[in-house]
């Protein structure tokens, strides 16, 4: 029972975060409030079983990714007249609340009232650990993973193109 409100809380604050990131005309909050849903996507994977999936969600997104887009915001230095603040009625702000609170509410009342045990069955020993993952992801899916990094790469070398002006 705890499990199931500590998701919904979870999930309805990666949901309001994620919002938050993306209303927000200052850089500098949305990728702050990016590190907070960054943190509850980690708490949502450690709820599932998935440690390595959590470890890495900080370290690598919350971590390293979050800092190279801090370095691009500071690189482009915005005068503040560019950053106007949003406007929003407060019908807009009230609906959106109502629907979010239908959309999380409902599904938590009827798990928390309808009788069942709430068990849920445990997953297989080693899955989300790194002896699991790295099987799966060297074995079964050893060219999409290579695939990936080839496409990183040239987003590294277009974004080094657009931003050297002469090579």
């Amino acid at each position: 029972m705890i499990e199931t409100i500590l998701f919904y809380f979870l999930a309805a604050l990666l949901l309001g975060l994620g919002l938050i990131v993306i209303t927000r005309t200052n850089p500098i909050a949305s990728a702050l409030s990016l590190v907070g849903a960054f943190a509850a996507l980690a708490g949502l994977y450690a709820l599932e079983s998935a440690k390595l999936a959590a470890v890495l969600q900080i370290l690598v997104y919350a971590g390293g990714i979050m800092v190279l887009m801090l370095f691009v915001i500071m690189l482009l230095n915005l005068p503040p007249q560019t950053l106007e603040p949003l406007k929003a009625r407060g019908a807009v702000v009230a609906l959106a609340f109502l629907a979010v609170g239908v959309l999380f509410g409902a599904p938590l009342a009827g798990a928390l009232f309808a009788g069942g045990t709430g068990a849920v069955p445990l997953p297989a020993g080693d899955f989300g650990g790194v002896a699991g993952v790295g099987g799966k992801l060297f074995a079964d899916y050893l060219f999409p993973f290579e695939a990936l990094s080839f496409l990183l790469l040239a987003a590294l070398v277009g974004a080094l193109v657009l931003v050297k002006k002469k090579l």
